[in-house]
């Protein structure tokens, strides 16, 4: 029997099974991959280095659709703001990749490539070293929470009996649409003044020495 003409494996047709299995059931093993891709398990070994190989494959494909052009927006704080945006909407579109990737230490070369932009561009802006990763992480604390958000249920409160709790009642009464959008904004609004605010005092202290 010939050569099959397309490959039955290789790096692209492992990332592409990972993410279908993570999308639908937030999780994946091996042999299912090798099962959806109709290959043996030990032949995926052949591409990849194991289980948190094909993890940063996942992390990889997610982290594509991040705009990483944003991070060259002037001034730092617009950069940063148009990042975590497209960094929401990259992990929005996989809400269950989400605790997977986070119980993962990052690895993929493309994606620290990000990472490293990102430090620059607060290291350029003033920031000191020390200072630099808890702006990244708390970024992405919120980021991250806001993605998971988005594939939440629309009513994520539901009251039997308004008079129980009537302040309740009346507030999600007037929340109105868009809830999560308007409560992301919200924290990126407040993360980006203290950010600014921070920045400005380690600045001022530096001055005054």
């Amino acid at each position: 029997m010939g050569r099959p003409r397309t490959p039955l494996l290789d790096r692209e047709r492992i990332t592409q099974a990972v993410v279908e299995l993570v999308d639908e059931q937030g999780e994946f093993s091996v042999p299912q991959i090798a099962r959806r891709l109709g290959v043996q398990t030990g032949s995926l070994y052949h591409h990849v280095d194991g289980r948190d190989g094909i993890v940063e494959l996942l992390r990889e494909r997610v982290a594509q659709a991040i705009d990483s052009t944003t991070l060259d927006v002037h001034p730092w704080d617009a950069a940063l703001a148009a990042w975590a945006r497209s960094y929401r909407a990259a992990f929005a579109a996989h809400p269950r990749a989400i605790p997977l990737l986070m119980t993962n230490p990052v690895r993929a070369p493309r994606v620290l490539e990000q990472y490293e932009r990102a430090v620059t561009l607060l290291l350029d802006a003033g920031f000191p070293t020390a200072e630099v990763m808890p702006v990244i992480i708390a970024l992405e604390n919120m980021v991250l929470g806001s993605a998971l958000d988005l594939a939440a249920p629309e009513t994520m409160w539901e009251i039997a009996d308004d008079a129980a709790t009537p302040r309740l009642a009346e507030a999600l009464a007037a929340l109105g649409d868009n809830r999560t959008d308007r409560s992301f904004d919200l924290a990126l609004e407040g993360f980006l003044a203290h950010a600014r605010h921070t920045l400005e005092s380690l600045q001022g202290r530096g001055q005054r020495t």
